[in-house]
């Protein structure tokens, strides 16, 4: 994973002057947008986006220090006009380009090199399972790609569902965890948006086919799951377990994300601080 993502600085580095796909994104890394995006943000703590626009500055800025035209810069970086690239690179650097061109200040972005820092010493716990086909029966909704903070979309979703709703679901629900869960997939494309939307389900897991016309259901293929169980304040500690799953278990592990929706569940029966939660991963072995 580690050799994917530097792989993919240097495929970065070598296109810095032309558009860059998600597709070949995708080819380099193996993951899915969604999943990449949300581990390179953790690991690299600022979006892909914003790193190669970062990289992108800081190459103009070297060209405006060896003569280069403003002009010449700006259209060679992407940018649709000379206004444009004026105030990005002021916002990133401080200065105008013409400033820079004429005094000569050099402010620089290096580019990113991923490796594993060992530190800390703290365990994560973890178990690999292996899942029948199942189904989860709910209510779903499009909702904004959000990876921090609470998805106001979501709650609304929450409250949207009807008591007749509720009974339904908890007549259909026969597998652990017996209770709702929350459910991730369908991503939009779009690696260097940061935005876009996925659908979000609030289900139960069941081996039943759905027979409510108030309610959907969606399948779930035979896979390993990696599942984390955590404990602590909410909705802090499920935060931080996804941010070292994406940042450190995954990078190191034998395993890849499958692409199957993610799920999760929280158990509310409990003081704030003090709340249970799991995270199910659909992985396979890395080949």
């Amino acid at each position: 994973m580690l050799q994917a993502f530097n792989n993919l600085m240097d495929y970065i580095e070598t296109h810095l002057t032309e558009k860059i796909s998600g597709r070949d994104i995708t080819r380099i890394v193996g993951l899915s947008d969604y999943h990449f995006k949300r581990m390179f943000s953790y690991m690299a703590g600022m979006s892909l986006n914003e790193y190669i626009k970062n990289r992108r500055l800081s190459a103009a800025n070297v060209d405006l220090i060896n003569g280069a035209k403003v002009t010449d810069i700006a259209y060679k970086y992407g940018y649709q006009s000379i206004d444009g690239f004026s105030r990005a690179f002021r916002e990133w650097s401080g200065f105008l380009p013409s400033e820079v061109a004429k005094n000569r200040i050099q402010k620089s972005f290096p580019k990113f090199t991923f490796f594993i820092d060992i530190r800390g010493g703290i365990s994560m716990e973890f178990k690999i399972e292996k899942k029948e086909k199942f189904n989860i029966v709910g209510v779903s909704k499009r909702v904004p790609i959000q990876f921090e903070g609470e998805n106001s979309a979501i709650v609304e979703l929450a409250h949207s569902i009807t008591e007749q709703q509720r009974q339904e679901m908890h007549q259909l629900a026969d597998l652990y965890p017996h209770q709702v869960l929350n459910v991730s997939y369908d991503f939009d494309d779009g690696f260097l948006e940061e935005k876009g939307y996925l659908t979000h389900m609030i289900g139960f897991a069941t081996t039943k086919e759905n027979p409510f016309d108030d309610l959907e259901q969606i399948s779930i293929e035979e896979s390993l799951w990696a599942i984390f169980p955590n404990q602590g304040p909410f909705p802090a500690t499920l935060q931080e377990t996804y941010a070292k799953i994406y940042s450190e278990w995954l990078p190191s592990s034998d395993y890849e994300i499958a692409d199957l929706p993610g799920i999760s569940f929280t158990r509310y029966n409990s003081p704030s601080e003090n709340v249970y939660s799991e995270i199910w991963m659909p992985v396979r072995k890395k080949s």
